[in-house]
């Protein structure tokens, strides 16, 4: 079968290509063409776009580049029509991704959505439009099920393909070595993928380094920028900059602040101590704290429903506070201890791996039975 994927940004490239290896191996004949990144591109397939020339983050951001965002839509609505999927797989991204999906059903493509759109935490009226465009949606958060279940919507929970990611995951033998000779407690330093966080994020992480002189501090570089990106921040400080080993430094460090995403629950997943912080432009900010109607932004506090790691926003996120809670994270024993103990909590909650797989049987299920009804549709009209 051929399979159209959409994914906007790196947490969507990353389960993009764990979703397309498991649909190789349940299907032999799988073709794949994408808007993704690296990791998917990887994976074999046609990329038509990558995601660094995609992702605009916040309302005013989103804002200031709405020709960019309307002539990518564009591009991918005609590459859509021109390919004739049997199915169009969309990645989170919801945004650009629900206008594709109306685009596509109003075309008689079967639309499968992987990782439902945040609609439990604002306007959540838009669930109307998710049951009038998606044909089916596969959620990885267990409240989820019976959020969409009030909304009188059927939807299958497979459970996160994080849990995939973090289980295929071996561990390099020679990265300490490399990356922290001296033999340091290690600092994990995840400013995020696109760019606007990243230099919003990065220089408040940065300005606690010369008072953990005893720690080494490494960067997690996004995939999408290369070294020289990042010398501007780190300003010839010993502080290295690792690609495509984020997982390497998460099973490598005793502490980790990490931008809002996907990658505070990775961490979390790998049992390191950690603090959430986000910047964002301040009209952004002000118009999320309007519409927003959730007490955490952290999927680990989220799924937890919990204070279980700090999150420091906008004006909490400085250097003063990140130094404060990373003092603790590091030397205070009580406060580390209670949050392993709730990362075990977390792991009871996740369940076992295996996300991507049901995922690809389901789609494969869905997509071979619309195919037959098609076929059957077109059979009695040619009889």
């Amino acid at each position: 079968m051929k399979y159209y994927l959409v994914a906007g940004e790196a947490s969507g490239d990353l389960h993009g290509a764990n979703l397309m290896k498991a649909l190789k191996a349940q299907d032999q004949q799988a073709e794949f063409r994408f808007f993704g990144g690296d990791l998917m591109q990887a994976e074999g397939g046609t990329i038509v776009k990558n995601y660094a020339d995609m992702a605009f983050m916040g309302f005013i951001e989103v804002a200031l580049n709405l020709r960019e965002i309307f002539k990518n839509i564009k591009t991918c609505k005609d590459d859509i029509i021109s390919w004739q999927p049997d199915v169009l797989v969309l990645i989170d991204f919801p945004g650009f991704n629900l206008r594709i999906a109306e685009f596509a059903k109003k075309n008689g493509i079967l639309v499968c959505f992987y990782i439902s759109p945040k609609v439990w935490a604002w306007n959540q009226k838009r669930v109307l439009k998710i049951k009038r465009v998606i044909d089916h949606l596969f959620c990885i958060l267990p409240f989820e099920v019976d959020f969409y279940k009030k909304w009188g919507m059927e939807v299958d929970y497979v459970g996160n393909p994080l849990l995939d990611a973090i289980d295929a995951f071996k561990p390099s033998t020679v990265f300490a070595k490399e990356y922290n000779p001296a033999g340091k407690k290690i600092i994990a330093l995840l400013p995020g993928s696109r760019r606007q966080e990243i230099s919003r994020l990065l220089p408040e992480m940065l300005g606690v380094t010369e008072q953990f002189p005893d720690h080494q501090f490494i960067i997690a570089g996004a995939p999408s920028f290369k070294k020289e990106y990042y010398d501007q921040f780190t300003h010839q400080k010993n502080i290295p900059v690792v690609f495509n080993a984020t997982y390497d430094l998460l099973n490598n460090a005793d502490a980790a602040i990490v931008a809002s995403g996907t990658a505070v629950l990775e961490t979390a997943l790998f049992h390191v101590p950690e603090m959430l912080v986000y910047r964002g432009h301040p009209i952004s900010i002000g118009i999320a704290r309007a519409v927003v109607k959730i007490r955490y932004i952290g999927l680990v506090n989220l799924i937890m429903d919990s204070d279980v790691i700090k999150e420091f926003i906008q004006e909490d996120c400085n250097a003063q506070t990140i130094k404060a809670e990373l003092d603790k994270l590091l030397n205070n024993k009580a406060y580390r201890q209670k949050m392993m103990d709730n990362y075990n909590l977390l792991d009871e909650k996740m369940g076992q791996p295996g996300a991507s797989s049901r995922t690809a049987g389901l789609i494969i299920k869905y997509a071979s039975k619309n195919s037959a009804l098609q076929f059957a549709k077109r059979y009695r009209f040619d009889r």
